[in-house]
C-alpha cells in the first residue's frame, strides 16, 4: 500500500494529466458527435501532432536546465529552407536518383540543425549569457538569415517522394507519428537512463553544485542545445514535407506552444525537474484543444488564447505550490 501510495505521490501529475486528457476527448466527443472521434480526425492529428511534440521535446530538455530555446522554431525552419533549396536544385538539375536528393537534403537540414545549436550552446554554456537572451538574439538573426535566402516567399518543387514522409501513412497511422514515436523514445532514454541525463537534471537544480561536483556543465549544456536543435531539425523536414514547400514563416506559433506543453507537463520553468512522458502528454492534450476547436468551429486564434491563459494558470499554481513548500521546508 505504502509502495502504491509513494508511486501515485511522486507521479501525480502524470495521472493529473492523463485524467484531464481522457475528460477533454470525451467533452470534444460530445460536443462534436460524429466528428471528432473518428478514424480521420485521429490521422489528422497526428500529422500536426508529430512536429509540435517534437519540438515540444526539444524545448522540455533546455527549460530542464533552467534555461529556454526560443530560437528553436527559426533553427527549424532556417536549416529546412537548407535543405529544401539543396533538394530543389538536385531536382531541377535531373538525373539524380529520388533517394539520393532527398537523403542529400535532411543531412544539410540535420547539419544546420546542429551548427544552429552549437552558436546556442556555445553562448549559454562557454561565455555565460543568459539563454533568454542568447536565443532571444539568434532567434532573430535565424528567422532574417531565412527572409533573406527565401525573400519571404516558399521554396518547392521536391521530389514527390519526400512529401510521402509529412503526408504518407501505413496501417492508418502518419509516417509522421511513427517518426514522433522514436523521438519519444529516444529522447526519454537519453534524458531519463543516461548519465548525460542524470547531469542535466543536476545543471538545473543546482549548477555550481553540479560543476563542483566534478561535471563537465559546459559539455553538458552545450549537448542540450545541440539536442533541442537536432529536434527542431526533424520537426522542420516533416514541416517542409507536409507542406510540400519551406517557408519562414512555418511554425510560428510553435514557441509559445512547445513552452506550454512542457510546463502543462510538469517540467518546472526554474529547472531540476521534468520528464518527457508528462511533456508528451501534455502536447495531446493542447492538440486535442486546438483540433477539438477548429471541427466546432472556433475561431484558429482563440487557440492561442487559450495556450497562453493555460500557461499563466499552470505557472501560477506551481509559484504557489513551490512558495507553500519553501514555507514548510521552514
Amino acid at each position: 500500500m505504502d509502495g502504491a501510495r509513494g508511486h501515485f505521490s511522486r507521479n501525480k501529475n502524470q495521472y493529473f494529466l492523463l485524467a484531464l486528457l481522457m475528460l477533454l476527448i470525451a467533452g470534444m466527443s460530445l460536443m462534436a458527435p460524429g466528428k471528432f472521434l473518428t478514424v480521420r480526425n485521429f490521422k489528422n492529428m497526428g500529422f500536426q501532432m508529430a512536429e509540435f511534440g517534437i519540438l515540444a521535446i526539444g524545448m522540455s530538455v533546455a527549460i530542464m536546465t533552467g534555461g529556454i530555446n526560443l530560437s528553436l522554431v527559426n533553427s527549424a525552419m532556417l536549416s529546412a529552407i537548407a535543405g529544401a533549396f539543396l533538394m530543389r536544385g538536385m531536382n531541377e538539375a535531373g538525373g539524380i536518383p529520388d533517394l539520393v536528393i532527398i537523403a542529400s537534403g535532411i543531412a544539410v537540414v540535420m547539419v544546420v540543425s546542429i551548427l544552429c545549436g552549437m552558436i546556442n550552446g556555445y553562448f549559454v554554456a562557454y561565455v555565460g549569457v543568459a539563454s533568454l537572451l542568447v536565443t532571444l538574439g539568434t532567434q532573430t538573426v535565424f528567422n532574417g538569415v531565412s527572409l533573406n535566402i527565401t525573400r519571404g516567399s516558399g521554396i518547392s518543387g521536391f521530389p514527390e517522394l519526400f512529401q510521402r514522409i509529412g503526408a504518407g501513412s501505413v496501417l492508418n497511422i502518419p509516417y509522421t507519428m511513427l517518426i514522433y514515436v522514436a523521438a519519444i523514445l529516444a529522447a526519454w532514454y537519453l534524458v531519463e537512463r543516461t548519465p548525460w541525463g542524470v547531469s542535466v537534471y543536476m545543471v538545473g537544480g543546482n549548477e555550481k553544485a553540479t560543476r563542483f561536483s566534478g561535471i563537465n556543465t559546459k559539455a553538458v549544456l552545450m549537448k542540450v542545445y545541440v539536442f533541442s536543435a537536432v529536434m527542431a531539425g526533424v520537426a522542420g523536414v516533416l514541416m517542409v514535407s507536409r507542406y510540400n514547400s519551406a517557408r519562414a514563416d512555418y511554425g510560428s506559433s510553435y514557441t509559445l506552444q512547445a513552452v506550454a506543453a512542457t510546463v502543462l507537463g510538469g517540467t518546472d520553468i526554474n529547472g531540476g525537474s521534468g520528464h518527457i512522458l508528462g511533456t508528451v502528454t501534455a502536447v495531446c492534450i493542447l492538440q486535442v484543444v486546438s483540433s477539438g476547436f477548429n471541427i466546432i468551429g472556433i475561431n484558429r486564434n482563440i487557440t492561442d488564447v487559450v495556450t497562453g491563459f493555460i500557461l499563466v494558470a499552470v505557472l501560477t499554481i506551481n509559484y504557489f505550490a513551490a512558495r507553500e513548500r519553501r514555507h514548510k521546508k521552514a
